[in-house]
């Protein structure tokens, strides 16, 4: 269906994630940003769990053998099918023989590219999501490569015409590339740990995701968060968005393919329906933790409730 011309590192499949399985050590992975995959997979005309390919390095490009409807959601990237310009965040249909090529993102940092019918790979553990540090799930467990040849399946839907929607980055005052993005976060388990300055740090700091940085956690730079004495927790369940400090003070947040269990002092969790704010987020971008409590976190989730919504009023007109 596709053949994988020229690809950067960690390109894989994903799908919303592995789940039941964390009491057995097996993280949940899945999209780094769920909700730009749910999108793409909804312009495809699939389910919106279906699994999508996460491209996070840059340039892809990528030959149909067969004729396909597709869609690229997530980062604003320059993108071309068979040399004609594409808009970010669209569905169009390929035909045979074309290439399309995603460019250096200038706007966010993963796309996700859906094709009618999803990527047909096999299903392990529930999920078809690549587990990259235990080389399973996915595409052969491992990351993409030229020369791959990557199937769909049978499509669910029948479209015509092309269409876009609107990214969720142009929605309110969420900041990406040379501005701080702002993710709200209720307070850890073990804040109390830290001492009034070390905790004002905390959420006061300008905060840099460092390169040592991947789709397991973002460790950050900024205002060192050591305690005065080591600690020793029993293990705990840990999930994506805890936000960890190890040893050397600088915190760790978990992301999609996080540990399942873990043992540093939990400072702080960002909230699931920012988490995707992360996934867009690039090596050396700036961010701030605002405080919320309970309350607001579990009301947040209506945003991207609210978001998607309006991409199945948009497929609804496509179908149309």
């Amino acid at each position: 269906m596709i053949e994988i011309l020229a690809t950067g590192p960690v390109n894989a499949i994903q799908d919303a994630g592995r789940f039941g399985y964390r009491a057995q050590g097996v993280s949940t992975s899945g999209a780094m940003d769920p909700v730009s995959m749910r999108a793409g997979n909804l312009l495809a005309g699939n389910p919106e769990t279906a699994a999508t390919l996460e491209i996070q390095s840059f340039p892809l490009r990528l030959r149909f053998t067969a004729s396909r409807r597709f869609a690229v959601t997530g980062a604003v990237a320059p993108m071309t099918l068979g040399g004609r310009p594409l808009p970010a965040n669209w569905t169009a249909v390929a035909e045979a023989g074309e290439e399309l090529v995603i460019d250096r993102p200038s706007r966010g940092a993963r796309c996700y590219l859906a094709l009618a019918g999803g990527l047909d790979v096999p299903d392990v553990l529930g999920s078809r999501s690549t587990h990259l540090r235990n080389d399973f799930g996915g595409f052969e467990g491992r990351e993409i490569r030229p020369g791959d040849v990557l199937g769909a399946g049978t499509p669910f839907a029948t479209r015509a015409g092309e269409a876009g929607v609107v990214s969720p980055m142009a929605h309110g005052a969420t900041a990406f590339g040379t501005e701080v993005l702002t993710v709200r976060t209720v307070a850890g388990a073990d804040l109390d740990m830290f001492d009034a300055g070390r905790r004002r740090a905390f959420w006061d700091t300008e905060w840099r995701i460092t390169p040592q940085s991947n789709r397991s956690g973002y460790r950050l730079r900024g205002e060192a968060l050591t305690l005065p004495a080591p600690v020793s927790l029993y293990s705990y369940g840990v999930v994506p968005g805890i936000v960890q400090v190890p040893p050397s003070g600088e915190p760790i947040i978990q992301m999609a393919d996080a540990n399942t269990a873990g043992g540093y002092p939990r400072i702080g969790g960002v909230i699931e329906a920012d988490l995707w704010k992360l996934g867009q987020a690039a090596i050396g971008s700036r961010l701030r933790f605002e405080r919320v409590d309970f309350r607001t976190a579990a009301e947040a989730m209506s945003e991207i409730d609210t978001y998607l919504a309006a991409v199945r009023r948009a497929v609804g007109l496509l179908a149309g």
